[in-house]
C-alpha cells in the first residue's frame, strides 16, 4: 500500500539506513528497561482490579433475567467500581441513608438453579485481593494499606460464600443430594434441585442468624396463638422467643431481624367489632417500626429489607400497608399469599396454614394405602368465597366418586376419617387463597387438589408442587371428575408415594427437628435473604 511504504520502518528504508550498535544500547537502557520495570510492578494490582470485576459480575444466586432488570444492573456496574476503589467505611448516623443490592430477579420456582454466568466463584475475590494489593514480593514503595472490614461486610461475605457454595451445588443436576446427612438426604422429583436444596439447607444451618427485638410487651409482641387456624403464626413466635435455634443476642452478626407482633392478637385486642377500619392495628404496627428504628440502626440501614414479619391472619397483609417499607420491602411470611393482593414471591414467603384444634398432630399422620381408599375426591367446608360456591353448586350431593359437603351429616363418619380414606383431597379457596386443607391433607397421604386464583403453595421456591398434587383452574372445577378420573393408577401411586415423602417438611414439632416445619419457614425466609445485599454507607 502506499501509505506502508511512506512508513519510516518499511523493509525498503531499512535497508537504506542503519542506527549506530550505541543508539540501540542508548534506547534499550533509558527506555525499554525502565518500561519493562513499571510494568512488572503494576501487574499483581492490574489482576487484582480484573479478578475483582469478573467475580463481581457472578454475584448472586440468580442472574438479571429479565429486561426490567436493565437499570439494575447499571446500578451494578457503579457498585462494582465502588467495591474495586474500595471506598472506605463510613458508619451510619442515627437517620443512615443505606445501599441495598438484589442480586437479579427473583423466581420463586427456580431460586435454586444455577445461575447462567459462568465466572470465578464468588467469595473468592476478598482474601486474593487483599494479598495481591499487599504488595507480597514486591519492592514498590506505593504500597496499598489492607482494609478494615466492618462487621456487616464480614457478614456479606458470608453469605457470599453461602451463594457460591449454592450455585455449584445447583450445577449438579442429579435428582439426589450428593451431601451426606445422618437425618435425610433431599431426593426425587418432589424437589426442583434437591442438590442445591440440601446444599442451601445446610450452609442455613450453619451460618444464619436471626435477631429478635426485645421492644413491646405481650400479649400483643412476643406472644400468639398456638391452637386453632392460626397456631402456625403462634407456633413460630414462640419457638423463636424460648427456643436457641438461629436466634442470636448479638444484633451485629444477625442476617436477619425479627419483628415479633401478632396481627392474631391485635385483632383480638384492638379491633372494634362491626367497625370498617383497621386504623388501630395499623397504627400500632407503625409505631412499633418506628420505636425499633429510633433504638436500632438496622432498620434505616435497610430500609428493612433484612426484616421479616410473620402473620397467618387474612388481615396480615394489609396492616403491612401502613409501613410502605415493610409492605414494599421487608419479608413478609403470610399464610395469605395471594399475589392479587400484593403479595411478591421475589421477597415474601408462603406460610402453610395448619389448624390445630388441640394443639398437637397426634393421630393425623398417616392413613391407609391406596388400594383401601374407596373416595375419588372429598371436600366438606362453609360457603366462604366464590370458589367453594362454584364447587359446591356443581358437586354437592351430585356425584357418587366427588363427595362434596356444606357440613358431614351427623353419625356418620368423622371428617379425619374422610380424609383418609380419600385418593385426592379437595382444597378450593375460601375468602381468602390460604386453607388449611392442603396441610390436612398431606397429613393424611391424601394427594391435595389446588383450587385457586393467585395463590402461591409454601415453599414453591424448593418444592415440585407438580410432583405430589393436582392443580385445577376455577373454570375447570365442572370437568374436575374428568381431570381426575384421567390421572392414571401409576400416576396416582407416584403422587402418594411422593405425598408421603414431602409430610416431613409439614410437621409441627416441639422441640423443632431437622427439615421439619420449622426449619422449612426459617429456609425461605433465608433464601430471600441470600437474595439482597445490604451496605454500610
Amino acid at each position: 500500500m502506499h501509505y506502508h511504504n511512506n512508513m519510516w520502518w518499511s523493509s525498503r528504508k531499512a535497508l537504506q539506513w542503519r542506527p549506530p550498535y550505541f543508539t540501540w544500547v542508548s534506547v534499550l537502557l533509558l527506555f525499554i528497561i525502565p518500561f519493562a520495570v513499571i510494568l512488572s510492578g503494576t501487574a499483581s494490582s492490574s489482576f487484582s482490579l480484573f479478578w475483582g470485576y469478573r467475580t463481581w459480575r457472578t454475584r448472586g444466586i440468580l442472574s438479571p433475567t429479565s429486561l426490567t432488570n436493565a437499570a439494575l444492573n447499571a446500578k451494578q456496574d457503579d457498585e462494582r467500581f465502588n467495591i474495586v476503589k474500595e471506598i472506605p467505611h463510613q458508619p451510619p448516623s442515627n437517620r443512615s441513608s443505606s445501599s441495598v443490592h438484589q442480586n437479579g430477579s427473583f423466581n420463586h420456582q427456580n431460586l435454586l438453579q444455577p445461575s447462567p454466568a459462568e465466572g470465578e466463584e464468588e467469595g473468592k475475590n476478598g482474601k486474593e485481593e487483599l494479598e495481591s494489593k499487599g504488595g507480597h514480593g514486591r519492592n514498590s514503595t506505593s504500597e496499598v494499606a489492607v482494609k478494615r472490614y466492618s462487621k456487616r461486610e464480614r457478614v456479606e461475605a458470608v453469605l457470599a460464600k453461602a451463594r457460591s457454595a449454592i450455585r455449584e451445588a445447583a450445577r449438579n443436576g442429579s435428582m439426589i443430594s450428593t451431601h451426606h446427612d445422618p437425618d435425610y438426604v433431599p431426593q426425587g422429583p418432589i424437589y426442583h434441585n434437591a442438590n442445591a436444596f440440601h446444599r442451601s439447607y445446610l450452609e442455613m444451618e450453619k451460618e444464619f442468624k436471626i435477631y429478635v427485638y426485645s421492644e413491646g410487651e405481650p400479649p400483643i409482641f412476643h406472644n400468639g396463638p398456638c391452637r386453632s387456624i392460626y397456631s402456625t403464626e403462634g407456633r413460630f413466635i414462640h419457638q423463636m422467643e424460648k427456643g436457641n435455634l438461629f436466634r442470636t443476642k448479638d444484633p451485629d452478626e444477625a442476617l436477619v431481624y425479627f419483628l415479633p407482633f401478632s396481627v392474631v392478637v391485635m385483632v383480638r385486642y384492638l379491633y372494634v367489632p362491626g367497625a370498617h377500619d383497621m386504623h388501630p392495628i395499623g397504627r400500632t404496627i407503625a409505631d412499633y417500626i418506628n420505636v425499633i428504628s429510633s433504638a436500632h440502626p438496622f432498620w434505616n440501614r435497610s430500609l428493612g429489607l433484612d426484616h421479616f414479619m410473620l402473620s397467618c391472619h387474612d388481615w396480615g397483609p394489609y396492616s403491612t400497608t401502613y409501613v410502605p417499607n415493610l409492605f414494599n420491602n421487608s419479608i413478609r411470611v403470610l399464610c395469605n399469599a395471594n399475589t392479587s393482593e400484593g403479595f411478591n414471591p421475589r421477597k415474601d414467603v408462603s406460610l402453610p396454614e395448619i389448624n390445630l384444634k388441640t394443639g398437637e398432630i397426634f393421630g393425623l399422620l398417616g392413613g391407609p394405602s391406596p388400594s383401601r381408599r374407596s373416595i375419588l375426591a372429598f371436600f366438606a367446608g362453609g360457603l366462604h368465597g366464590h370458589i367453594r360456591h362454584l364447587l359446591l353448586d356443581r358437586w354437592k350431593g351430585k356425584d357418587e366418586d366427588i363427595l362434596v359437603y356444606e357440613k358431614l351429616p351427623g353419625g356418620g363418619p368423622s371428617y379425619e376419617s374422610m380424609l383418609k380414606n380419600s385418593r385426592y383431597c379437595l382444597c378450593p379457596s375460601g375468602y381468602e387463597v390460604a386453607s388449611p386443607r392442603i396441610v390436612e391433607a398431606i397429613y393424611a397421604e391424601c394427594v391435595p387438589v389446588l383450587i385457586s386464583d393467585g395463590y402461591v403453595p409454601p415453599f414453591s421456591d424448593v418444592l415440585n408442587w407438580k410432583a405430589f398434587s393436582v392443580t385445577v383452574e376455577v373454570k375447570d372445577i365442572e370437568n374436575l371428575k374428568t381431570i381426575l378420573m384421567g390421572i392414571s393408577q401409576r400416576q396416582y401411586l407416584r403422587m402418594h408415594r411422593r405425598v408421603k415423602q414431602v409430610q416431613r417438611h409439614f410437621v409441627i414439632n416441639g422441640p423443632p427437628k431437622r427439615f421439619d416445619l420449622f426449619h422449612m419457614i426459617v429456609h425461605s425466609i433465608w433464601l430471600r435473604r441470600l437474595n439482597v445485599r445490604v451496605h454500610d454507607r
